[in-house]
């Protein structure tokens, strides 16, 4: 049985970006590629189109990032 998703709880990159404190959407991207644990899109129509992430399984993400600080370094500006 697929689980049900509620459409509220869909967010593109740019509110991804703004949970993380990213100053811009494509770096999710980059967070993509450089963090395996990090969520992937529940929505993704392909390159260069739209991608959609769980709003609770990003936030949740963030707050363990943040819950061991010892692991993010600064890099280029942004707290990666």
């Amino acid at each position: 049985m697929t689980p049900s998703i509620r459409s509220e709880d869909l967010i593109d990159a740019r509110a991804v970006a703004e949970i993380l404190g990213l100053g811009q959407p494509n770096s999710v991207s980059t967070y993509q590629h450089r963090y395996a644990d990090m969520p992937r899109p529940v929505v993704d129509l392909g390159e260069g189109r739209c991608k959609l992430w769980l709003r609770p399984q990003i936030e949740a993400w963030a707050r363990r990032r943040q819950q061991h600080p010892g692991s993010r370094k600064q890099e280029h500006g942004e707290v990666v």
